[in-house]
């Protein structure tokens, strides 16, 4: 087993692999394109904006009609398959944490689904190439993505 996927110490596994029992499909609208690859991946995105390293995602051309209505400018939150990652942890011991932590309360990629999420904004639309610019994202190139969602400041902000 790599170290990449070692244990540590006070980390509980699930003693089955989620993977193994799906409950449901998914048909990803495209590919992350970005310049990070393992070693060099931003841990979050705003590390990743703090670079100043876009990206942009590639839409499968059956999605393209559904940017129809979105802006550049406009923030968006992306939802992508950390299709790299373990499944089997429920209680995680992360490096910048004094303790053990439940897989739920961490934005860790290790999850029984590994769903990240992010909102970035759209820095260009080019729908003859399927390409949407956006300002940044923490992922590995080609990384599927799942959805996109409009963020909405009037229905997303919990204040």
């Amino acid at each position: 087993m790599s170290d990449r996927f070692a244990t540590r110490p006070g980390e509980v596994e699930l003693g089955f692999d989620p993977a193994e029992r799906p409950d449901a499909t998914l048909h990803f609208i495209g590919r992350l394109r970005s310049p990070w690859s393992e070693g060099d991946c931003p841990r979050n995105v705003r590390a990743a904006r703090e670079t100043g390293k876009a990206a942009h995602i590639e839409l499968a051309p059956e999605f393209l009609p559904g940017l129809e209505g979105l802006e550049v400018g406009q923030p968006v939150v992306l939802i992508y398959w950390m299709y790299r990652a373990r499944r089997d942890l429920i209680r995680q011991v992360p490096r910048h944490a004094d303790g053990a932590r439940g897989t739920f309360a961490l934005r860790s990629p290790v999850r029984p689904n590994p769903l990240a999420m992010s909102v970035v904004k759209i820095t260009g639309i080019d729908l003859e190439a399927g390409t949407v610019g956006i300002d940044a994202i923490d992922c590995f190139d080609g990384t599927p993505l799942v959805d996109i969602k409009p963020w909405i400041g009037t229905v997303d902000d919990p204040a």
